[in-house]
């Protein structure tokens, strides 16, 4: 049987999605897809394009930075629109580089989240830190 189930019978979609793993550098194409999963559920596909951008970039940082490549991947949906946070286990804090030379391999991570997330930060922790950013949905304004 493959008939629709309406809403009612499944129940509303989960307000977040928790994922604990180690990081390869492939991983970020199969999380984007679950993260979009989540948007387009949550009825929020506008923001798919800046969520996957910013997931792929914390979590490129992860595996370039973080020895054992573990973390955990919180994506929350809020009224206004979506916050991810990627926590791991290192004491090594995110720079954001505004002078990366146009040849650099890296560096840019950051700055590309800048530009799509409507803000960002990072908490730290006795036992690590945590990378988030928060993308707002239905025209609402970018705060400077």
């Amino acid at each position: 049987m493959n008939g629709h189930i309406p809403p009612i019978v499944l129940g509303a979609p989960p307000a977040q999605h928790r994922m604990c793993f180690t990081v390869g550098e492939h991983s970020a194409h199969h999380i984007r897809r679950i993260v979009r999963s989540y948007l387009d559920e949550w009825e929020m596909p506008e923001l798919t394009d800046a969520v996957e951008l910013g997931v792929t970039e914390l979590l490129a940082n992860v595996v370039r930075h973080v020895p054992d490549r573990r973390c955990t991947l919180l994506l929350l949906r809020s009224p206004g629109g979506v916050r991810v946070e990627v926590t791991d286990g290192s004491d090594r804090l995110p720079v954001l580089r505004t002078d990366a030379s146009p040849y650099a391999d890296g560096g840019r991570g950051l700055v590309l989240l800048d530009a799509v997330a409507d803000t960002w930060g990072v908490g730290r922790w006795s036992d690590g830190k945590t990378v988030w950013f928060e993308c707002r949905g239905g025209g609402q304004e970018r705060s400077a």
